[in-house]
């Protein structure tokens, strides 16, 4: 019950910055009052309870299983095999973003079906996958992580250069979108996870650094389906 108020007390602290905000420009600076006050105090309340459910949703679920999966696969000492499970819970994680849904639709709105909603879901996980798959080799190989990111944005600003330009934006916009609710917490858990399990690895040096590869690896593999289909 203590975790439970703990948890309810520190949603509500993270989200009454925004709150206030919302209320000073609207009282002060448009200077009109909220049109329907009774909605807004019930948003507010689904906002603080759902941030609370999600929280402690990570806490019992997703962390643990995370790490334990990673601390399973390592002591297996099947590379391919970690590797594979790495990539999967990329994609699968992507794909159920929400963020993601909503840019899809919006691409395939915009461009009349041009750029399909499904195609570019799967050209964002499938890049997440790829992107994952390396970071976990490179916790593995124990190298440091600049090396592969500079190789990474040197690559990314090649393609830039052949890309249609009607798709830059929206590939730099899918690798933003995969730092969100569902592929956080899942591939955090995973780096720290595997960096715990292998001989050497410091959990803060190597085990965080998988977003950015969950970030970059997409705007490759997005320019490179609007090469294809523009």
């Amino acid at each position: 019950m203590k975790n439970f108020f703990r948890l309810l007390n520190k949603s509500f602290l993270d989200i009454a910055p925004l709150i206030a905000i919302i209320v000073l420009f609207q009282l002060f600076v448009i200077g009109e009052p909220f049109p329907n006050p009774v909605k807004l105090g019930l948003g507010v309340f689904f906002s603080v309870f759902g941030l609370f459910l999600f929280m402690r949703g990570l806490e019992a679920g997703l962390f643990p299983l995370g790490e334990s999966m990673a601390f399973s696969f390592a002591a297996r000492g099947n590379i391919w095999l970690l590797l594979t499970f790495a990539a999967s819970i990329g994609y699968t994680a992507t794909i159920a973003e929400p963020t993601l849904m909503a840019i899809a639709e919006k691409a395939e709105q915009v461009t009349k079906g041009e750029i399909t909603a499904f195609s570019l879901r799967n050209a964002v996980a499938i890049g997440v996958a790829i992107g994952i798959a390396i970071g976990s080799l490179r916790i593995i190989l124990g190298h440091p992580i600049h090396y592969y990111l500079i190789t990474g944005y040197f690559l990314v600003m090649v393609i830039t250069t052949f890309a249609p330009s009607e798709i830059i934006g929206l590939a730099y916009d899918s690798g933003g979108v995969t730092t969100s609710s569902v592929t956080v917490p899942l591939v955090t858990a995973l780096g720290i996870g595997l960096a715990n399990s292998i001989g050497g690895r410091n959990p803060l040096i190597d085990g965080f650094g998988l977003i950015a590869f969950a970030s970059l690896t997409p705007m490759i593999t997005v320019m490179g389906y609007g090469i294809l289909v523009l």
